[in-house]
């Protein structure tokens, strides 16, 4: 009686494994394109996303009071005190009651620039 494999095709495949290790070309090559994917990764997300956080950081560092702002929730104000110990700002949004209101200091999105420039 003969031994059959169950699966035929398999033999090839074992077979055509069984030869010399691959040299350092064949190890590139196999290797290459995974670094490449890394590469661009890097170039299209990590990198910009690193700037982006840098820049938020500075505008933060430079908040000053009577700077107008607009907070990551859309409130327009302008900053009336600013206290980063507490890590809270006081903003003023109505002119004419006085209303002010608290935010934390990461809340703000971005800098408009002094309530004493003029509007364009």
């Amino acid at each position: 009686m003969q031994f059959e494999p169950p699966f035929p095709f398999a033999v090839h495949l074992i077979a055509a494994g069984a030869g010399p290790p691959p040299g350092p070309l064949e190890l590139l090559i196999t290797y290459l394109p995974m670094a490449m994917i890394v590469m661009v990764a890097w170039l299209l997300l990590y990198r910009p996303e690193r700037e982006r956080m840098r820049k938020q950081q500075d505008l933060l560092a430079g908040l000053k009071k009577n700077d107008r702002v607009i907070t990551t929730s859309g409130i327009y104000g302008t900053v009336a005190n600013v206290d980063r110990e507490a890590d809270r700002i006081s903003l003023r949004v109505d002119e004419a009651g006085n209303v002010k209101i608290a935010v934390t200091v990461s809340s703000i999105a971005k800098v408009l620039g002094d309530s004493a420039s003029p509007e364009s």
